[in-house]
Parts: C-alpha cells; structure tokens; sequence
C-alpha cells in the first residue's frame, strides 16, 4: 500500500483527538447502558452551561418556548407521513391527525409571511435552497451569489447546494464599507452575466438589498431573484426588516431555528402559482418523505407565538442589536457599519483584529461563558476561514430570556474586559453566571 492510498484510508475530517476520546469512553464502559449514560451526562452539562449559565451570543441560535421544546419530544414524532397533505395524498393511512397538525402548520406560515404559498417539509434551510436550485436551474446556469468574505453563506457557493447542482457562479459586487450591493456594480455584472438567478444569502448581514432595484434589472432576461432569509426570517415576518416578496424575490427560504425561534427546521415560502408545481415536485419526492411530524407540529406552535408576540420581539432584538453595537463602539471597540448605525437586524459584527483575530477571542470569551463564532470580513481573504479577522454577534437568545437596552450595556462591559484584559477570565465568568442567573424564564411565548 502506497503512503497516498493510506493517507487516503486515514483521511478524518473531525477532530481526531475528540474521536479518540469517544472511542475510548466506549472500548472501556462494561455495558452499553453506562456509554447512554456518557450521553445523557453530555446533554445535562451543556444544559446547565449553555442554557442556564452563559451569554449565548450566536447569531444563529435561539432558545425554543417550553411548549415547543415539548412537542419536539412528542409521540407523533414516531410517525411517518409521506407525501402531501390529505388522504389520497398519503402513502400511509392512519394520519387524519398528522393532516391537521400540517394543514395547521402551512395556512399559519402563510398568514405569518402573507403569502399565497409555504411549505413545512424541509428539515433544514439549507434544503431549502437545493430546493430552490433544483426547481428554478438547471446545470450550468449562470447565478450570482454573495462571496464569503461579505457575508455570503457556502450553500450559494461551489461547496454547497449551488455548486452540487452543477451551476456557473459570479459574485454580487458589495461595497466593503457600506455593506451592501452595489448596485452601479451589479447592473453592470448581471447584464454581462445575464444569471437564470440571483441568490441572496448572507449569513453576516446588517442592512437591506435593493431588491426593487436588483429585480428590474435582472427581469431584462427573465432573471430571478431568489432571497436566502436564512438569519432575516423572523424578522421579515414581523415587519423589522425588508419585505423580500413584494420587493421584487420569486422566493424565501429560512431557517425556523434563528430569528424566528422555532424549531431547527427549514421554511419556504413564494407567491407565484407557477412555481408550486416545481417547487412541490422537488420537495417530495426528492428531497423530503418522512419529515418529522413532531418538528412541524413545534413549527406551528411557534408560528402561532409569532402571530401573537413575533412584532414586539423582533422590535426588541433589533434594538438590543443597534444599543449592544454602540456600547461597543463608544469602548473603543471597531464594529462594522458604525456610520450607518451599525445594523438593522439581530446582528453585530466586530473587527477584532488587534485583540488578535475572531477565533482568538471567540475562544476566550466563551472561556468567560460569553457564546459568539469568528466571522470573516471584507478585509479578509476566503483562505482566511479558519482564522478570520472577525466576531460576529447576535441578540436572539438574550432577548428572549427578557434582556433589554439596559442590559447590553452590561454585556459590553464583560465583552471589552475580556478583550483588553481588565480583569481575569475568572471573574468575568463569575459575573456571567450572576447574571444569567436572572434571566432564565422564555419570553414572547403563551408558557
């Protein structure tokens, strides 16, 4: 055997020493039974640390109500139910229930995003944009996508569903400082270009696009816009943001898990008649047949908590966004868009560079039990992924345990003392704890 050939044997793309740890908890346990205990032990740490003891400061997360978290454990969850909704449409029988938690879910996603179509089947957003690059390309499209660097999410790119579908991709031109398309930039690319679609989809984003203008131009050669709403979702559902579909986008999708605090799941929603057929066709049977009856049933609880609160939550966590960013600006800490009033959404993004780079810092400051992820920038280079010069921070989590403008004072403080040493990781993590402390009922739910 050749060095290459084992090399190739060998090849492991997760931590090999975390594995090795995992393999030894199981060659050393007597029984089965004491390795699900491990499991169960594993669960009830990170509950205690990550949902009762630290700032969790991810921008893609959000905690779930107590009747939601109830329904993902649910019996029906044991059910399968492929197919559309109704009987005829079933490959099983016995789902006359399953078909109104389902119906239930779809016209509430409706009346939520006012729209004329969604869908519920997708177990993750990322499916949701295979989806869409299933049903509206076809190989060998030309598209536009938002490079890396400015935000942009890999499943537009050549290492995601984009790239697996077979497509030609160019980049949206963005202003690196503003932080938005540029749009001079874009007509000239576009009309060159001349993409089947546009794909929206930014995992760092703080402003709006112009989609108006975005779509006359691409509808020269019946182009598409297509919004990735993946961190925006709740936010557009609750009137905090842009509205994608009567702005000139064919189609959102989403993610349930982010802003709009559901279940970790996919949405998808358009208004166009024409486009359900290949959307549907897609879905099932490509792409979903048993797609977890006990996430759905969670999604439409959350969506009927939206309805209710969606509007003065959303409100709520873009205002702790903008008073977290200028807390930090007025410390001296560098964060992006400062002269546009640093974001319209749930998201803040920091240049820490000098404090010596997004995964340097993210590290210590979970050490201090404050959750944030490192984030490219547009100084920085795609190769640049794993050690990137930014820290991307969101306002989801803090939110809806009740926190307010007050409180992001506070959090800035713990943030910028971590940053430039003022006190001891000890310390600070000490005062995390106190204050979380506090802050450990759901808000913006009927529990």
């Amino acid at each position: 055997m050749n060095s290459v050939t084992k090399a190739a044997e060998n090849y492991e793309v997760h931590d090999s020493r975390v594995l090795d740890w995992a393999k030894d908890i199981i060659e050393k346990s007597s029984s089965p039974r004491l390795i699900q205990r491990v499991i169960i032990n594993a669960v009830d740490r990170n509950d205690i640390w990550r949902g009762q003891e630290c700032l969790n400061l991810l921008a893609p997360e959000a905690p779930t109500s107590p009747t939601v978290r109830k329904l993902l454990a649910s019996e029906v969850g044991t059910r399968a139910a492929e197919g559309h909704i109704g009987p005829t449409q079933r490959w099983f029988s016995g789902t006359k229930y399953i078909d109104e938690i389902e119906s239930l879910c779809v016209e509430l996603l409706k009346k939520v995003f006012k729209c004329n179509y969604a869908d519920h089947r997708l177990v993750a957003s990322m499916i949701g944009n295979m989806a869409v690059y299933a049903a509206l390309t076809k190989p060998g499209d030309n598209i536009l996508t938002i490079a890396q660097p400015f935000g942009g999410h890999s499943s537009n790119r050549y290492d995601g569903p984009a790239g697996i579908r077979g497509l030609n991709i160019h980049d949206v031109p963005m202003d690196p400082v503003d932080l938005v398309v540029n749009i001079d930039e874009f007509a000239k690319v576009a009309r060159k270009v001349k993409p089947r679609l546009v794909a929206l989809g930014a995992s760092m984003t703080l402003f709006p696009f112009p989609l108006k203008e975005m779509s006359e131009i691409v509808s020269e050669w019946g182009g598409k816009i297509f919004f990735d709403g993946a961190h925006q979702l709740g936010l557009i559902g609750g009137g905090k943001f842009q509205d994608p579909l009567n702005e000139g986008a064919c189609i959102i999708t989403g993610s349930a898990g982010k802003t709009f605090s559901g279940p970790q799941s996919g949405i998808i929603v358009w208004n166009d008649p024409e486009l359900t057929k290949p959307i549907a066709d897609t879905i099932f049977p490509a792409l979903a047949a048993t797609h977890q009856v006990n996430r759905v049933a969670a999604l439409a609880a959350s969506a009927a908590e939206f309805l209710a609160f969606g509007n003065e939550y959303m409100a709520q966590i873009v205002a702790n966004a903008k008073a977290l960013a200028k807390a930090l600006h007025d410390r001296g800490i560098t964060v992006l868009g400062s002269h546009k009033g640093f974001t319209e959404t749930h998201q803040v993004i920091l240049d820490v560079k000098q404090f010596g780079g997004g995964l340097d810092v993210a590290h210590k400051l979970a050490e201090a039990n404050i959750i944030t992820n490192k984030n490219l920038i547009p100084s920085d280079k795609p190769e640049d992924w794993d050690y990137p010069s930014g820290l991307r921070i969101g306002t989801i989590e803090i939110t809806r345990l009740g926190m307010k403008e007050a409180e992001m004072d506070i959090i800035a403080d713990y943030i910028v003392s971590v940053l430039e040493g003022r006190d001891t990781i000890e310390s600070i993590r000490k005062r995390v704890i106190d204050m979380r402390s506090s802050y450990q009922k759901i808000h913006y739910c009927f529990d």
